[in-house]
């Protein structure tokens, strides 16, 4: 299995990087030998990965990065590189090649210092690989200050390194940094091609893995998520009878606040574990006895730990309360498209009496402004409003109509 196989519905991405991969692999084997690089290579330094989320920026990148890697016998022989199952692309796939680095962040933002160490790593010759390979899943959560840190690595880079950039938009990074990598955009998958990852990768039920593709539009995580995760069947499921409880501003109230509730509880149910291991894995490396208190003068390292899983539940919360809020654009984008006929198949076929009760209740006008309600909530949490003064104030919009 290529390394490719796994991007949903890029085939035109898929292609592009490959024809990379296989220029870089003639480049490093060239000048190797003592010769000249080629001119007109597809092959550069750094490249910007976006596309709305679910797309697979990521898996893009991570695809390209165990290409410029492969080591399979079968490129001496004209064989494309990316072939899966060497040393070099199997470690680089699972995140265990020692010449390329996943950086990805669990909070707000990536901060000066963590980018000067990157920056640092990105001077390094490759150690037992052909290039060092530098892969940022965030980095439209680059701080100005960090940004510019990047801006000097990317504009004089190491001979063997390459940067591989992911962001939602190019609007995201700044111009400086853009202008400096070749960029590819990537789609949104169709529904049917994520419902066949699923059955094919992960072996769900192949009504199951129809019905969360179709719900969440293409988006191969929450698909995947919503898939293999009873609970947040059932969180979903929860979030789209808000619509129908909108009876009066109590039920609205009462409303918001369980959509809080239950945004809180997903954070906290993915933080317990990680949180638990992080801190018994910095008890034992501070010297800290099984339930005894920390050596003295550590405490200033544990105190740290709590602030970044702190500031790590936020982000968790504000992500889960946004994909609830993305969940309830979906299901008046149903409700919008029955009340204008068109024909198109429905996103929460699951809840279409639902849909189709507000569709017959409400008029179109209506609609629209519920969804711009949506849309203003999440620019306000973005902006950090207090999360339930936005969903009450939501709340009170979607009653309202």
């Amino acid at each position: 299995m290529a390394v490719w196989d796994d991007l949903v519905g890029q085939e035109r991405v898929s292609a592009q990087l490959a024809a990379a991969a296989k220029d870089a692999d003639a480049l490093v084997t060239t000048v190797a030998g003592g010769g000249q690089a080629a001119s007109g290579s597809r092959m550069t330094h750094a490249w910007l990965f976006t596309g709305p989320p679910g797309s697979g920026r990521a898996e893009a990148a991570r695809a390209f990065a165990a290409a410029l890697q492969c080591v399979s016998p079968d490129r001496a022989l004209g064989g494309e590189p990316g072939c899966g199952f060497c040393e070099g692309c199997h470690t680089a796939l699972i995140g265990t090649h020692a010449d390329v680095e996943f950086v990805r962040t669990d909070l707000l933002s990536i901060g000066v210092k963590e980018t000067r160490d990157l920056v640092r790593r990105a001077q390094l010759s490759p150690v037992t690989g052909r290039w060092q390979v530098i892969v940022l899943e965030d980095a439209d959560r680059l701080t100005e200050g960090a940004g510019n840190v990047l801006l000097k690595a990317v504009e004089e880079p190491a001979p063997r390194t390459v940067w591989l950039l992911c962001a939602p938009s190019l609007e995201d990074v700044l111009p400086t940094i853009r202008s400096r990598c070749r960029h590819l955009s990537l789609r949104t998958p169709p529904v049917d091609a994520v419902a066949d990852l699923l059955v094919r990768r992960d072996g769900v039920d192949p009504a199951l893995a129809a019905s969360v593709a179709r719900a969440t539009q293409g988006h191969i995580d929450r698909a995947r998520r919503l898939a293999t995760d009873e609970r947040a069947r059932a969180r979903r499921a929860a979030v789209l009878k808000l619509p129908v409880r909108l009876g009066d501003v109590g039920a609205g109230l009462r409303a918001a606040q369980e959509l809080i509730d239950a945004a809180g509880d997903d954070a906290k149910e993915v933080a317990e574990v990680t949180d638990e291991k992080e801190t018994e894995e910095l008890r034992a490396a501070l010297g800290a006895q099984a339930g005894g208190r920390l050596p003295r003068g550590t405490a200033g390292a544990m105190k740290e730990l709590q602030d970044r899983q702190k500031r790590r539940s936020t982000r968790t919360q504000r992500d889960s309360l946004d994909l609830a809020l993305l969940d309830l654009t979906g299901f008046y984008r149903d409700v919008l498209a029955l009340q204008f006929g068109a024909g198109a198949e429905i996103a929460n076929e699951d809840v279409r009496d639902s849909v189709e009760r507000v569709a017959r209740e409400s008029r179109p006008e209506s609609t629209l402004r519920r969804m711009e309600a949506i849309g203003a909530c999440r620019e306000a949490l973005a902006r950090n409003v207090a999360p339930l003064l936005a969903v009450e104030s939501m709340a009170m919009a979607l009653r309202a109509g």
